[in-house]
C-alpha cells in the first residue's frame, strides 16, 4: 500500500526543506525561493525501533523498512481556487494525498521574502484553509446541481445526498473545514465518491529559524491554539537545521543535536504522528530470510495485509501465523517461539495488529 504525505503551505514557507530533510532526496527539491513549480515526490524511511530489535534477534539476511511516500506541493498563492500562482495545478496534486503535512513560517528572514509582506503563521493558515475550502464549494455546487435533476425524480438516494451535501455547503461557507466536522465514515465525503480537499486530515508545523528569539515564540502561540481549536497536532520544527542533521553522519547528528540541546529531530515526530494521523499500523514478515515492515491501514484483515505484500497472496490466502513482536523478542528465535507455542492461527477475519510478525500460508 502506498501512503502519501502532501507537504503543503505558502511560498517561501520551508516545504522543500522539510521535505529535503523528510526523504534526503536533495537533487528532486528547488533551490531557490519560489522555484518548485511542479510536485516533487520522495519516499522517507520509517525508523522503528522494533525493526531493529528484530533484526539484532533474528540476524536476517536484509532488512527493509517500511515507508511514507512524501509530496512537495507547489506553494499556493491567495486566489488559488480561480487559477492564480500554479492555481488548479496545485489543488489537484493535493488531490492525490492521502493527508497534508502544513508547514507554517514563523521566522523571520530579510533574504527570503513572504508572500503576503510580512511573517503571521494565523492568517497564513486561513489563507491555506479558505483556498482549499472555496475549490469544495465549487465541487459541492457542481454535484448538487448534477443530483437535483435525479430529486426531481423522487429518487430517494439522490435526495439523501442532497441533504449530505447541503451539510458540506452549509460548514465550507461558513469557514469550517470538512475534517472539523468529525463525520462518521458513512456521511464523509469519501463515502459517496466526492473528493474534498478540507476534508483530509493535516499535522501542522511550525517552521522557526535556528536560534530562538522572543517573536517566533509569540508567533507559535496563536498557531498552537489554531491547531488545538482544529483538534489537529503542531509540532516546532527549524527544517533548514533538520536538513543540516539528516547531512551528517549518526555519530556527528547526536552530537550536533545535543551541543544544541535537541533532544530529538523532529522528522521522527512528523513520521510518527503522520502514522498516527493516517491511522497507519505496522506488521513484519521474515520469510527468505528478509526481515521487512509493512504498513496497513488500522482495520485490515489479514487477506488484505497478505495482498500489501504480493497481490496473489490475497487472493490465495489460507490462513496467519501470528506473533506480537514482543512475544518473540522474549523467545530470542521463531523456534523456540513456536517451541513454547506462541504463534497463533488467524483466519480470514483476523484484523491485523501494529507490531505483529506474520507468516502467510497461502495455496498455490
Amino acid at each position: 500500500m502506498s501512503t502519501r504525505l502532501g507537504i503543503v503551505g505558502l511560498p517561501n514557507a520551508g516545504k522543500s526543506t522539510l521535505f529535503n530533510a523528510l526523504t534526503a532526496a536533495h537533487a528532486a527539491v528547488a533551490p531557490y525561493p519560489f522555484t518548485t513549480t511542479d510536485q516533487n515526490v520522495g519516499v522517507a524511511e520509517v525508523e522503528d525501533p522494533r525493526l531493529s530489535a528484530l533484526a539484532s534477534c533474528l540476524s536476517p539476511q536484509r532488512v527493509i523498512p517500511t515507508t511514507l511516500e512524501c509530496v512537495d506541493i507547489a506553494g499556493l498563492v491567495k486566489g488559488a481556487h480561480e487559477g492564480e500562482g500554479l492555481g488548479n495545478q496545485f489543488l489537484s496534486h493535493i488531490l492525490g494525498v492521502d493527508a497534508l503535512l502544513h508547514v507554517v513560517r514563523c521566522f523571520e528572514d530579510a533574504k527570503i521574502s513572504h508572500p503576503m509582506g510580512d511573517v503571521d503563521p494565523v492568517r497564513d493558515v486561513e489563507v491555506v484553509n479558505t483556498e482549499l475550502m472555496l475549490k469544495d464549494l465549487e465541487v459541492v455546487g457542481r454535484r448538487k446541481e448534477k443530483e437535483q435533476k435525479s430529486a426531481k425524480g423522487q429518487d430517494k438516494q439522490a435526495i439523501q445526498f442532497l441533504e449530505h451535501l447541503e451539510r458540506w455547503r452549509a460548514a465550507l461557507s461558513s469557514g469550517t473545514p470538512i475534517r472539523n466536522l468529525q463525520l462518521d465514515p458513512e456521511v464523509h465525503p469519501r463515502a459517496h465518491g466526492v473528493e474534498l480537499l478540507s476534508g483530509k486530515p493535516v499535522l501542522y508545523a511550525a517552521n522557526v529559524g535556528e536560534g530562538p528569539s522572543e517573536s517566533q515564540a509569540v508567533r507559535i502561540e496563536p498557531l498552537r491554539a489554531l491547531a488545538a481549536r482544529e483538534g489537529a497536532e503542531l509540532i516546532v520544527c527549524c527544517a533548514k537545521l533538520e536538513a543540516e542533521l539528516v547531512e551528517l553522519d549518526p555519530e556527528d547528528r547526536a552530537a550536533m543535536m545535543r551541543e544544541l540541546g535537541v533532544a530529538e529531530s523532529a522528522l521522527p515526530q512528523v513520521i510518527r504522528r503522520g502514522y498516527a494521523l493516517l491511522r497507519l499500523v505496522t506488521f513484519f514478515t521474515t520469510a527468505s530470510k528478509i526481515l521487512q515492515a509493512w504498513t496497513v491501514r488500522q482495520g485490515t484483515k489479514a487477506p488484505r495485509a497478505a495482498g500489501a505484500v504480493h497481490t496473489d497472496f490475497e487472493r490465495n490466502f489460507i490462513r496467519a501465523e501470528v506473533i506480537p513482536v514482543e512475544a518473540l523478542l522474549r523467545c530470542g528465535s521463531e523456534a523456540n517461539a513456536r517451541a513454547q507455542g506462541l504463534l497463533r492461527l488467524e483466519g480470514k477475519e483476523y484484523v491485523v495488529q501494529d507490531g505483529d510478525v506474520i507468516h502467510f500460508r497461502v495455496g498455490p
